[in-house]
């Protein structure tokens, strides 16, 4: 597909996608967010690759929403753009493969949201991160509430939030939005490295991990054992072909051999 603002390229079994506005710092607006779907939309038709790594080009991962849009926006207008940028992040969460943000530079309001999307997280350790929102009379408006607060509680999420002005990354790590730190110049090595190691495990069960767990954060406890305990089982019907190649390659001392 043609794309104005992404780029999109594949190295062997592994998607990069960079969003590609740096004189904009990458900024979020209806157009990009088209364009996500669109991607996404692609991907989910003929998924042909085993883990994605998001970026953003120049000196921003995403610097947030495009803030001029916001002048003149009516209530409506604020509301359906909300719900927009909810629905292409929600695809991301919910592709069913590993997705690794490589935050390379700022990941501020909206960009921090997409970033939350995401299953992994690593940054450039001179980087800052936020949810600025409030410093210009807005809060977060795609989901980065609702992920903040599951993802790092909810002293932190206020405290990221109602401090607005942003975090170096190394203190997000410390809070745990952040999974890993690195050189600037590293984060994509260091992504595209760890997204080969995870990408020599299961697909199959790459894949029920990811749904199990995003769907164990909004269960109770008793109800997400429950689920583990399902999807477990499930894992030993007899058409569970990965299951059988992996514990064969165990016990033969070889690499597995996933199909």
């Amino acid at each position: 597909m043609n794309f104005s603002y992404l780029i999109y390229e594949e190295r062997e079994e592994i998607g990069i996608l960079t969003l590609n506005r740096p004189n904009a710092l990458n900024a979020l607006n209806d157009e990009v967010f088209d364009e996500l779907q669109a991607f996404l939309d692609s991907l989910k038709e003929s998924i042909n690759i085993r883990a994605l790594i998001i970026t953003g080009a120049g000196k921003a991962f995403v610097a947030g929403a495009d803030i001029k849009a916001f002048q003149d926006m009516t209530e409506q207008e604020g509301y359906d753009f909300a719900e927009k940028g909810k629905s292409v992040f929600r695809h991301i969460a919910q592709l069913p493969i590993p997705v690794i943000a490589a935050i390379n530079g700022f990941a501020l309001g909206g960009g921090l949201e997409l970033a939350l999307a995401c299953d992994i997280r690593i940054a450039n350790k001179e980087t800052r991160l936020g949810l600025p929102e409030a410093s210009l009379g807005l809060i977060p408006g795609f989901n980065g509430t609702v992920e903040a607060l599951k993802q790092i509680g909810l002293g932190h999420a206020m405290y990221l939030m109602m401090l607005a002005g942003g975090i170096k990354a190394t203190e997000a790590f410390d809070l745990g939005l952040v999974q890993k730190l690195t050189d600037a110049d590293q984060v994509m090595i260091v992504a595209v490295d760890l997204a080969k190691k995870i990408t020599k495990n299961s697909p199959n069960s790459l894949q029920v991990l990811k749904r199990i767990l995003r769907e164990g954060k909004e269960m109770t406890r008793t109800e997400a054992e429950a689920l583990e305990s399902k999807e477990f089982g499930k894992l030993f019907q007899a058409d569970q072909t990965e299951r059988i190649e992996g514990v064969n390659a165990f016990i033969e001392k070889r690499k597995p051999n996933w199909k």
